[in-house]
Order: structure tokens, then sequence, then C-alpha cells
């Protein structure tokens, strides 16, 4: 057997699941694609100690730190297959030789399935945004909007005036019934109730089909998330989240799969940096005890 863990996903989950393992000096294979989710946001807030940081320092920083425990080692590369076998499971990385583990963490994240206005895609990360955790402080109280894309998008719309004035575009894909209404007018939420054209100017304006141009500071997007088709390969269990599908695990990150664990984004119905983090904490050190005692252990 090539190592005790194969990690798939070097990101913030990814490799906080190794560091306890490196730790208890198990051999640790992490395979990472370079595709972080967060890669598209400059700056990176809510991360204690790492407030403000730029999200590539925050991992390479991780990575250097991981490296130097010499039971680790990384590999760059998109994961083709998995698949179980008597001993463990076999990992093929870009066509390469099959890499063998004892146990598997998955930590490869989701992709955001961004809704198709015209000019939304350029702006995601920059004055769009979904988490108002992440990115509502910098806007200081600004002009805010959310983009409704379901129902789901109540609940942000709900949240925002919090972080600044706001207003609901319902895009003609939501509309709240009188309680909600009531509930959004409670909260100072100013509704737009026409088709949006698209985003457009320097900063931030949303044009509606109508030819009104509304200025913005930032909008905000409930996206749908899609996650690595490596669980469903291995048949692990997948649970419908309020914006998408997650891998299912139990308190201690095992899926549903013997010696499978799942961390991150792609085990979570929301995510951010810190719960990455302290997911993948969980997860390495729950793949170590299964590898001390048993996948029962």
């Amino acid at each position: 057997m090539d190592y005790d863990v194969i990690i798939i996903g070097g990101s913030y989950a990814g490799l906080s699941a190794a560091l306890p393992l490196a730790r208890a000096r198990r051999k640790v294979l992490v395979v990472d694609a370079g595709k972080r989710r967060n890669r598209f946001a400059a700056r990176s807030h809510g991360f204690l100690t790492q407030d403000g940081v730029e999200p590539d320092q925050i991992a390479a920083q991780g990575r250097a730190q991981l490296m130097k425990y010499e039971t680790v080692a990384w590999m760059d590369g998109r994961v083709d297959s998995v698949r179980r076998d008597a001993e463990g499971f076999l990992v093929s990385v870009d066509g390469r030789a099959v890499q063998a583990a004892h146990r598997l963490i998955l930590a490869a994240g989701v992709e955001d399935e961004l809704p198709p206005v015209p000019g939304l895609a350029e702006r995601w990360g920059k004055h769009v945004f979904h988490c108002p955790y992440c990115h509502g402080y910098e806007l200081q109280q600004g002009r805010i909007g959310v983009l409704a894309t379901s129902e789901m998008s109540m609940h942000q719309a709900l949240m925002l005036p919090d972080w600044g004035t706001t207003t609901f575009f319902l895009n003609e894909v939501f509309e709240p019934d009188a309680q909600q209404r009531s509930q959004l007018q409670s909260r100072g939420v100013r509704v737009e109730s026409g088709a949006v054209s698209r985003l457009d100017g320097d900063g931030l304006e949303v044009i509606m089909a109508d030819g009104r141009a509304i200025a913005l500071d930032g909008l905000f997007v409930a996206t749908r998330v899609r996650p690595s088709g490596l669980a469903a390969q291995l048949g692990c269990a997948l649970e419908e989240g309020p914006l998408g599908a997650v891998v299912k695990t139990d308190p201690m990150k095992a899926t549903t799969v013997p010696g499978v664990f799942a961390c991150g984004d792609l085990a979570r119905a929301a995510g951010s940096v810190p719960l990455a983090v302290g997911d993948g904490a969980m997860a390495g050190a729950a793949t170590h005890r299964s590898l001390m005692f048993g996948l029962g252990g």
C-alpha cells in the first residue's frame, strides 16, 4: 500500500485534514487540482488571525507548513477516478500511475452554478458575492442588492440589511407571499419585481429589462452548488441541502462508505474558510482513529 491516507483536495479543508495525520507520522498524499472555490476573491475574511489576507496566501502558507512533515507527499493534478479494492482505495490522477491508500478523505469542494445574467460571472468575487459574513462588512453600510435565484434568496434578503441598504431583485424567479412581503418590509428591504437584463458599469449597476440602471456597491447571490462526482463513484450517499446536494457525513465526518471521510464545502450545506478548516481537522483526526482502531473505532 502506497499511503495510509489519500486526501483529494488541497485547499483549506484538505490541508487541515492532513495536518493531524502528518503529526501522527502517517503516510499521506494530498492531490490538488488547484481550483479553490474562493479563488475569485481578493481577500478572505472571518478566519481568526487571517482576516483580510489573500486566499492564495493562506493556502500557500498552509501548504508550506504541512510539507515540512516528512511523511507527506503532494501531487498536482485532477483525480480521474476512485475505486475500492480489497485492501483500500485506488486513485487515478490525470491518467498517471494509480495511487493506493487504506483511507480516503474527500475535500475537493464544490462548484458554484451562477445564474445566467450577463455581466455577473465577470464580477463574481469582486462585486458579486454569496456570503455576507465574508464580504458584507467591506461594503461599509452601502447599497446592497440580493438577486433572487429561488425562494431561498429570501433568507439572504432578510439578512443583508445588517450590512447596508438592501434591494431585493426578484428577477421573475420568485414572488413573495403577503407574509414574506411583510417580513421584508419590517427589515427595510426594497423589492424590485421586474426582470434583470444584465450587470454593467465599471463598478456595479443592475440594468433592468425596462432600461433602468440601479447602482449598487455589492450584489449577493445564493448559488446552486455542484459537488465533485468522486463521491458518487464511491457510492457515498448524498443529501439535499438548501443550495444543492452535499455528501452525507456523521459528526466525525465519516461518509456512508466505510473508510471514506469528507470535509469542507463538499460535506456542508453552507461553507466558509473557518468552517472548512474545522471540518478538516475533525476528518483528519477521525481518519487517524479509524486507522488505529478499525473502521468502527
